[in-house]
């Protein structure tokens, strides 16, 4: 009888036994038990002006059930939230906005405190729970802009050169914008604190409404300053261009498959392909190639001479050319010509005026074998639909050497050299750097008269 109930007694402490273990694995792996503290992710910021919202994320798997954020600074605590949420929410994103101080206010760092609790049945029922927090330095200064010398006038399809100040020990970035839809990168200039850009107006935008100067600092304090400029207008030449079934199959074809593009089926298609899409990559290469390759390097002193022609040449198209291209009889595509054409004899020898670095050497689409040199300041020259190419990329260049030979790669069918001038890889008016007058006036007149003001200074 006594082993009966001894068994019995042992089935039952088994049972309670597995109960508790079960209930103690359920305990532990269910999800309204769960462990994980609440995560907080905060806008990345290191410094803060003080107007600007910034964003402040919660997430937790059971749901935040309280929440609390504090602000600090040397003087003041005030706190944003101090909330307990009766339908707990897994994600959140809360505005925080800096409290309303005088205009005395002198504060230099701010403290951001973050405490959360979450809506798991852990740690007694309590929930997890996280307290972190944020410095952040207080920045409401705006950066310092000043327009030192500029050019008088700019023409569309032209450039000008800009020399100012910007300064702010929280500097993020500075550039200059033209009518909001074409940035210029600015390099370091003369002495501390001084930048020059080499401006472009692309013959592209039609209408001029302002150039400014922009300085953004690590707290988003911006500064806009316009830049004077008279505007002058350009006579754009407007040219017809019938093309041949023999062009879009000799040439076009055979462009698109050396650019490893897919080769339409109808000849309109075939031409679309090659002298739109095509070339609007082929401009975007050029571009990019000269934003992320010019020289960056602090300029002291200028050296850039005319730019001279393809030695005895003559002139096959000229810049701001608009081309309408029509196919028996009917419209099918239009385009800018955007540099010089010059013809001389088969395979002329292609040389430099100034000297610089070859930051392209490649085959380019449209422009066929193709070379650019930057020669710093933001000013390149682009040599298209050469035979051969003499230089890599790195080389550097010196005024006068042959760099190639004029050839009909590309979408060409005579010989002849592409010669363009960019400003940070747009191509401008190559006249006016023919001009040994517009160079001293616009350009060297203009540094000489800017340094002078920053010697005074």
């Amino acid at each position: 009888m006594r082993n009966k109930k001894s068994g019995f007694g042992s089935i039952v402490f088994l049972l309670i036994l597995a109960i508790i273990i079960c209930s103690g694995v359920y305990l532990y792996f269910s999800p309204i038990f769960e462990k994980n503290s609440p995560k907080v992710s905060f806008s990345n910021v290191k410094f803060w002006n003080m107007k600007d919202i910034l964003k402040l994320k919660l997430s937790d798997e059971s749901g935040i059930k309280y929440f609390k954020v504090t602000y600090k600074d040397e003087v003041n605590e005030v706190v944003l939230y101090d909330k307990v949420l009766l339908s707990p929410k897994k994600n959140m994103v809360l505005d925080i906005k800096a409290p309303n101080f005088d205009m005395f206010f002198k504060g230099q760092k701010v403290t951001i405190l973050v405490e959360a609790v979450d809506d798991s049945k852990w740690n007694f029922l309590e929930g997890n729970s996280i307290s972190k927090e944020y410095t952040i330095n207080i920045d409401r200064k705006k950066p310092r802009v000043n327009i030192i010398s500029n050019s008088y006038a700019i023409r569309r399809g032209g450039s000008a050169v800009v020399i100012a100040e910007v300064k702010d020990q929280n500097l993020k970035d500075a550039y200059i914008s033209f009518s909001g839809k074409q940035r210029f990168e600015l390099i370091p200039f003369y002495k501390k604190n001084y930048y020059i850009a080499v401006i472009a107006w692309p013959v592209t935008i039609k209408d001029f409404t302002k150039v400014s100067l922009i300085a953004i600092d690590q707290a988003n304090n911006i500064t806009k300053s316009k830049i004077p400029l008279y505007i002058r207008d350009l006579k754009i030449r407007d040219s017809n261009i019938d093309i041949t079934t023999s062009f879009i199959k000799n040439v076009s074809v055979g462009v698109l498959e050396t650019s490893s593009y897919k080769v339409p089926t109808s000849l309109e298609e075939i031409f679309v392909e090659q002298n739109k899409i095509l070339r609007n990559a082929n401009v975007k290469t050029i571009e990019k190639v000269c934003k992320k390759y010019m020289n960056r390097d602090l300029v002291k002193n200028v050296k850039i001479k005319r730019f001279k022609r393809l030695k005895s040449s003559a002139t096959a198209a000229g810049f701001a050319d608009r081309r309408h291209y029509y196919l028996d009889g009917e419209k099918i595509d239009q385009a800018w010509h955007l540099g010089m054409d010059w013809a001389s004899y088969k395979k002329a020898p292609v040389r430099t005026t100034n000297e610089g670095r070859v930051i392209f050497s490649d085959y380019l689409g449209i422009y066929g074998n193709a070379v650019i040199i930057d020669h710093k300041l933001g000013i390149q020259t682009l040599y298209a639909h050469t035979s051969l190419i003499n230089v890599s990329v790195g080389d550097h260049v010196k005024a006068g050497e042959q760099i190639a030979n004029t050839g009909t790669s590309g979408a060409v069918l005579g010989d002849h050299l592409h010669f363009g001038v960019l400003i940070q890889g747009i191509e401008v008016n190559p006249l006016e750097w023919m001009d040994k007058t517009w160079i001293k006036t616009r350009i060297y007149d203009v540094i000489d008269e800017a340094k002078k003001v920053i010697n005074n200074k």
